[in-house]
């Protein structure tokens, strides 16, 4: 297996020396950080924002209930009509006009009040002022049912359980948050990972087949040692690259977060999460607790371990693919079978991990080779017996060795074939050869 050391040391030279290789690999992270920061930015303008809403209240029950905030002001008009009201309104650029007409009882108003604006008001903003005149209108009802607001508020119990398995670990919905936040980025990283360069696999074998290069090599390597040469090469030139992009993204989102104020994570503010700078301290050790009760030295092994598992296993199938067809448009109809259980992968871990991860469901698909780098390193973190883990790790192995061997069978023929567009067929009797 010398010419295997040799192939893979040519296939990752070859790469990392490439000048749009190079390029990539320190502009990418200058691009990716930028529109990080530029959204945090845009973000931070938006929330920054002062609306002011006019009040036209002509039932004189709600206008003593809106507050002012830091980024809402509420100016009450009075004595106007709903014409004078808008012209005012439009004349001073305000937000827009709350209109709420004259009514005998607060039913009658329920779908009279009507909020006028130039544009489509933001759907944040209408929950609030809709949320305080539901609050107002439930007192008056209570109020006008001989009850007492304040007494039935009093009479709320909030409940807020605690999590704990029965082997005495204790848990927070925090923790099932995280546990997600890992186990999703974990999965969706390696769902990346295999597209970009098992294209790049891809493209490879394309372009030394089509270049006749791959006649002169065929002839004294053995196809299989080959293949797997042009897999390991790529994949080490792709981590490489990965391991690159990491390092320049931390550094550039520190720089950015320290010298020029720019809140990388304000935009989870738009999505109604609460930075940890603005929690309670009580909160803020909790999140602290959880990440540490994460089982970080699994997650790491086993990501390890599926990432290069998923990422053999695909890339071999891309490689075969690249040997198959003349040019890479002729790929098409090949990579709907491969592209597929990646895709059907992530949404199993989406919708049915997050709903159930110790289901049948989601531990089928942890077993399936096609699925499992991703859907079982979405269920790590709810925590997965080690003997699940450790079979579904040989299982995927197993698979890659035995797709490698079917694979090779199709790059020995597939390589020396030229002008002519394979079908389905075709690769099946490669497959006999």
């Amino acid at each position: 297996m010398n010419h295997l050391k040799l192939i893979t040391e040519r296939e990752f030279l070859n790469k990392v020396k490439n000048k749009t290789f190079i390029i990539m690999t320190f502009v990418s992270p200058l691009i990716m950080v930028g529109i990080f920061a530029l959204v945090a930015y845009l973000t931070q303008l938006n929330n920054d924002k002062v609306r002011t809403i006019s009040v036209l209240d002509e039932s004189n029950l709600f206008a003593n209930e809106f507050e002012n905030t830091e980024h809402t002001k509420y100016h009450i008009l009075t004595n106007v009509t709903l014409d004078d009201a808008k012209k005012i309104v439009q004349e001073s650029n305000n937000y827009g006009l709350l209109y709420i007409p004259k009514g005998h009882t607060v039913d009658e108003l329920s779908d009279k009040i009507i909020f006028f604006s130039e544009e489509s008001p933001s759907l944040i903003v209408m929950d609030k002022i809709e949320n305080r005149i539901e609050e107002k209108a439930r007192n008056i009802k209570l109020k006008e049912s001989g009850l007492d607001p304040e007494v039935i508020n009093k009479l709320k119990v909030n409940i807020s359980a605690s999590l704990e398995t029965f082997s005495g670990e204790k848990t927070s919905k925090i923790g099932g948050g995280l546990k997600l936040i890992f186990g999703g980025a974990a999965g969706y990283l390696l769902f990346m990972f295999i597209i970009i360069y098992g294209n790049m696999i891809m493209r490879s074998v394309i372009e030394e087949k089509t270049s006749r290069i791959i006649e002169v090599i065929i002839s004294s390597v053995k196809p299989i040692q080959l293949l797997l040469g042009k897999i390991f090469g790529t994949s080490l030139a792709g981590i490489s690259q990965f391991l690159v992009w990491v390092v320049i993204g931390g550094i550039l989102l520190t720089v950015l977060s320290t010298f020029f104020g720019i809140d990388v994570a304000g935009s989870q503010m738009a999505n109604g999460q609460i930075p940890a700078n603005q929690l309670p301290n009580n909160e803020v050790a909790l999140v602290v607790q959880e990440m540490w009760n994460l089982p970080i030295a699994n997650l790491i092994i086993m990501f390890i371990l599926f990432f290069i598992g998923g990422y053999l296993l695909y890339s071999s199938l891309y490689a075969a693919i690249g040997a198959a067809v003349d040019n890479e448009t002729d790929t098409q109809q090949f990579m709907m079978p491969i592209v597929m259980p990646l895709v059907l992968a992530i949404y199993v871990g989406f919708f049915t991990v997050i709903e159930n991860p110790h289901g049948t469901v989601s531990q089928v698909f942890s077993f399936i080779p096609f699925t499992s780098p991703v859907v079982m390193l979405m269920r790590i973190p709810f925590g997965v017996p080690l003997w699940q883990q450790i079979l579904s790790v040989v299982i995927l192995f197993g698979t890659f060795y035995l797709f490698v061997i079917f694979a090779a069978k199709i790059y020995r023929v597939g390589i020396l074939m030229y002008g002519k567009k394979p079908t389905y067929k075709e690769l099946y009797k490669w497959l006999k050869y």
